[in-house]
């Protein structure tokens, strides 16, 4: 192809280049909006099932709606009153006695296997001494004060990010019928009704999985503070709501946690709880990984294994926790378009 204008099509290149990486910098810059964006709009569609639900027991809409998010109101603040000056007494008593835990430390029968084991190379019960030293001087804990403000500072924007997320959510919740009119009126009115019928049963499948997820974070919660009260463990309320929160990631979320709440048993409390503990998690994955959570989430989506693994591992790499939670729905969304579009469309030819 022949160029009439080199320079204005050198002109227009530039410009179709520097608009790239305008809205390029515009997405980089939006990026955390667009998170609290899409979360919001993840919640909402795991809160629409519970809507259509009331709106099937013959509950005025608007009245499903009210009664949605004043339950959810109620179950935060709830919550945040019973959970969070529990969390802050039992923070504040551990790091109160932090230096009498480590020093402590020294006189448990595993440090001292570690430190025969390990003393030609390491002197364990020195580094525990000097960490217990540490802890006690004022001025080392006022040097950590000036991280502690940095820590504080992130706190503060989770408070305030969570806080418009749960608004955005209520909204979109209110107005998931108005949102989906729009966005259908969108397409063409020959591919309206299949567009409707997919975009039903995604959004259907992500409400459940939603639920289905929330609802094994709870168990698993739930589980661990009875568990751990039963056995006398340490801090009970503040693992358990550990434990609420990381198994909200799939695959991985509760060997995490299971892994911090048994590292914190072993030094907080003793090896015999630290050991029940870890007895009781690996028959609890177990029951969970072959009986609840296929039975909750296949009702839900339907993925096989494999692209579970991949595609959680991908959302985690791309997006962390919130991209983990998507992943899996995104996932089960691409099947269903690869099934009933583009399947047929190659059989069409």
């Amino acid at each position: 192809m022949r160029i009439q204008n080199a320079f204005r099509a050198g002109l227009i290149g530039t410009l179709g280049v520097g608009v790239g990486i305008l809205l390029i910098t515009a997405i980089g810059s939006l990026a955390t909006i667009l998170t609290y964006i899409g979360a919001a709009l993840f919640l909402a569609l795991g809160l629409d099932p519970a809507v259509k639900w009331l709106v099937a027991r013959r509950f005025p809409h608007w009245a499903a709606i009210l009664t949605v998010i004043v339950a959810v109101l109620a179950v935060c603040a709830g919550l945040i009153m019973s959970v969070l000056p529990n969390i802050i007494d039992q923070t504040a008593a551990f790091v109160a006695t932090l230096p009498a835990i480590i020093q402590s430390l020294t006189t448990q029968d595993w440090v001292g296997y570690l430190n025969t084991q390990f003393g030609g190379f390491v002197d364990v019960h020195a580094i525990l001494g000097s960490l217990a030293d540490f802890f006690k001087n004022p001025s080392n804990i006022s040097s950590i004060a000036g991280g502690a403000f940095a820590v504080g500072i992130s706190i503060a924007n989770g408070v305030t990010g969570t806080i418009v997320v749960v608004i955005l959510t209520l909204y979109f919740t209110s107005s998931m019928d108005s949102i989906k009119s729009v966005v259908y009126s969108l397409v063409p009115k020959s591919k309206r009704e299949t567009f409707i019928r997919m975009s039903e049963e995604i959004t259907s499948g992500v409400g459940k999985y939603v639920v289905g997820q929330i609802a094994l974070a709870l168990l698993n919660g739930i589980l661990t503070f009875i568990l751990l009260t039963i056995i006398g463990g340490k801090a009970a309320l503040v693992f358990a709501f550990i434990a609420f929160l990381l198994a909200l990631i799939p695959l991985i979320g509760t060997v995490l946690a299971s892994t911090i709440i048994i590292l914190g048993q072993l030094i907080l409390a003793s090896p015999e709880t630290a050991l029940v503990a870890l007895i009781y998690y690996l028959v609890y994955m177990q029951i969970e990984a072959y009986v609840i959570s296929p039975r909750i989430m296949n009702k839900a989506v339907a993925v096989p294994g494999s692209i579970v693994v991949i595609a959680a591992l991908a959302g985690g790499t791309l997006l962390g926790i919130l991209g983990a939670l998507v992943a899996i729905p995104i996932a089960a969304s691409v099947i269903l378009i690869v099934k009933e579009i583009v399947i047929p469309a190659q059989e069409e030819h």
